[in-house]
C-alpha cells in the first residue's frame, strides 16, 4: 500500500488523528467528487434528470457491492443506513408463539431491542447464546440450542464494542444444516477486511457505508441470498418494491429491490459506489492485512502501558480496540485525547445490552484504526493514555 499516497487522498488526515473509524471513516477525494459532482448536477438540470443521466452509474452500485461480498447483483438492495437495511430484512419474517430467535452476547443494540419487540407482539422467545472461554459466541451451544422452534439466527459479525470475531462461517454451516435462516450484521466488518457470503454461509448480510468503508453518512445495504426471498415478506410496500396488478392486487419485483423504497439520496449512493470501487481496487485482502495489523499494534501498546486496561475479547480480532485508564471516567479520557486531535469516541451500555449484563465495564475508549492510519499516529495516542495514566 502506498500510505502517504492514500492520505493525500484523504483531507481528513491532514489535521487529525482519526481513530474512530467504527463510527465513521474519513472521506476519499474520490468518493467527495463523486457526490459533490451529482449535486452539482441536481442544481444544474434538476434531480430526476440528473438520476436519468447519472442511470448506468447508480446501477453500477449494485455489482459494485455484489462484488464486495461476493454475491450477485439483485440480490443487492439499497438504503440509508444499515439498521433500516437490517430492520427489513428482520421485519419480513414471520413469527408465532413458541418460536426463538437465536442470538449472542455482542448483538448491537437497536437489533437487541427489534427482537424484544418482537418476541412481546408475537410471543416469540429471544434466547442468547453464551459466549466461550475466548469471549466470542459458543458455537457448541449454538448448534446445542438450534432445534424447530428455531426461526432466526441472528448475529453481529463484530460488536460495537470491542475488537471480537465472531466465528460465522461456522455459524452458518450450523445454520444451513439445520435449516435455519441466517442474519448477520456486518456493519464493523464490510470495509474493514474481506467478507464473503458464500463462505460465510448466511442468508441475508447489511452493512453500511460509513464506517469502515469510508463512504458517506445516510448509506447502506442489505444483501438477500435469492433462494431465500420467497420465504419473506417486505413489512413496507410502494411503488419501488412491487407492481400493481391493475385490480385489486401486485406482484412483488423481482431480487431483493423489492425492500427498497423509491425515494434515495442518488448523492450518497454514488458516494458509496466510489468507496466501495476504490475499497475493491485497493484490495480487500490488503486493507484487512493492514486493519487488523493496526489494531494489534495498538492493543499490544496500550497493554504495555501501567494503569491502562484493554478489554477486548476473542479468539480473533480486529481493528478496534477498547480501552480504560483505571483512574480516569472513560469520557474524561475521550475529551482529552479529543483536545490533542485525536478521534476516539466511547462505548455506550445500552449499545450491546447482553454483553453488559455479563460483563461491568461499560463505557470503554473505543479506538478504531484503519488501513491509511499510520504508526505514528498510534504511538501518539497510547502516549496521551501514558500521560493521562501516569
Amino acid at each position: 500500500m502506498e500510505i502517504e499516497a492514500l492520505r493525500q487522498d484523504t483531507p481528513g488526515s491532514s489535521n487529525r488523528i482519526h481513530l474512530n473509524n467504527a463510527g465513521a471513516g474519513l472521506l476519499s477525494r474520490r468518493t467527495l467528487r463523486a457526490m459533490t459532482g451529482h449535486l452539482e448536477l441536481e442544481a444544474a438540470i434538476g434531480g430526476y434528470e440528473a438520476a436519468g443521466r447519472e442511470r448506468d452509474r447508480i446501477d453500477a452500485t449494485y455489482a459494485n457491492i455484489a462484488r464486495l461480498v461476493g454475491g450477485r447483483p439483485e440480490e443487492v438492495a439499497l438504503f440509508d443506513n444499515s439498521t433500516h437495511a437490517w430492520n427489513a430484512a428482520f421485519y419480513s419474517m414471520t413469527f408465532t408463539p413458541g418460536d426463538r430467535i437465536l442470538t449472542g452476547r455482542a448483538e448491537y443494540g437497536s437489533n437487541v431491542l427489534a427482537y424484544l419487540q418482537v418476541a412481546r407482539r408475537t410471543g416469540a422467545e429471544v434466547v442468547v447464546v453464551p459466549n466461550d472461554a475466548s469471549g466470542q459466541i459458543d458455537t457448541a451451544a449454538l448448534a446445542h440450542l438450534i432445534d424447530e422452534r428455531t426461526k432466526l439466527v441472528g448475529v453481529s459479525h463484530l460488536p460495537t464494542s470491542g475488537g471480537l470475531v465472531n466465528p460465522v462461517a461456522e455459524i452458518g454451516r450450523i445454520t444451513r444444516a439445520a435449516g435455519v435462516p441466517f442474519l448477520l450484521d456486518a456493519t464493523q466488518s464490510v470495509g474493514q477486511f474481506p467478507v464473503d457470503v458464500a463462505e460465510i454461509g448466511c442468508d441475508m448480510l447489511t452493512a453500511t457505508g460509513r464506517k469502515f468503508l469510508r463512504g458517506p453518512r445516510g448509506s447502506g445495504f442489505l444483501w438477500v441470498r435469492a433462494e431465500v426471498l420467497e420465504h419473506l415478506e417486505p413489512h413496507v410496500n410502494e411503488i419501488a418494491a412491487s407492481t400493481w396488478d391493475g385490480q385489486r392486487g401486485f406482484t412483488w419485483h423481482d431480487g431483493a429491490r423489492r425492500f427498497e423504497t423509491w425515494e434515495v439520496s442518488y448523492s450518497n449512493v454514488l458516494g458509496m459506489s466510489a468507496a466501495v470501487e476504490q475499497a475493491l481496487e485497493i484490495g480487500m485482502d490488503h486493507i484487512g492485512q493492514r486493519a487488523i495489523a493496526l489494531g494489534a499494534y495498538l492493543r499490544d501498546r496500550l497493554d504495555a502501558v501501567p494503569g491502562v486496561t484493554t478489554y477486548d475479547l476473542g479468539r480473533q480480532r480486529c481493528a478496534i480496540v477498547t480501552a480504560k485508564v483505571d483512574a480516569l471516567p472513560s469520557a474524561d479520557v475521550a475529551a482529552a485525547l479529543a483536545a490533542h486531535g485525536v478521534n476516539v469516541t466511547t462505548t455506550d451500555p445500552v449499545h450491546t445490552q447482553f454483553d453488559t449484563e455479563e460483563r461491568q465495564v461499560h463505557p470503554l475508549v473505543r479506538l478504531s484504526p484503519h488501513y491509511y492510519n499510520t504508526e505514528a499516529e498510534l504511538d501518539r495516542a497510547v502516549e496521551l493514555f501514558a500521560k493521562l495514566a501516569g
